[in-house]
């Protein structure tokens, strides 16, 4: 799960974006997202993935530290929380579609979870 692409883009930063750059396609995206195989590319649009947890309080545990690394890398997912799981969204609003930074995101959450505390 995540492969050796998590490591390489966990390592980088988001970038703020400024708006009129257009959002990735074709073979820019299929670069980024190969580095990242279990999140799901919707619609060239953003991408997605679900995390299973043993508990409501793992999974909240789990959004909290999400939502502290966003905070500190100035971009922001879309996160869902249920009993035992946790849905993350993400894409750039300011181009309505994906950039570089999302995936960087993206590797950062993986992180979170494969580096969780164990129960």
């Amino acid at each position: 799960m995540g492969g050796s692409g998590v490591s390489g883009l966990a390592a980088k930063h988001c970038v703020p974006c400024k708006g009129g750059v257009p959002p990735l396609q074709g073979e820019e995206l299929r670069k980024l997202s190969a580095q990242l195989p279990d999140w799901k590319v919707i619609d060239e649009h953003h991408i997605t993935k679900t995390y299973v947890f043993p508990d409501f309080k793992t999974a909240l545990d789990f959004v909290n530290r999400v939502g502290a690394v966003a905070e500190s890398e100035g971009h922001h997912p879309d996160i869902t929380l249920a009993w035992g799981r946790v849905d993350v969204k993400t894409y750039t609003h300011k181009i309505d579609g994906l950039t570089e930074s999302d995936f960087v995101l993206a590797a950062k959450v993986d992180q979170e979870f494969f580096n969780r505390p164990k129960a």
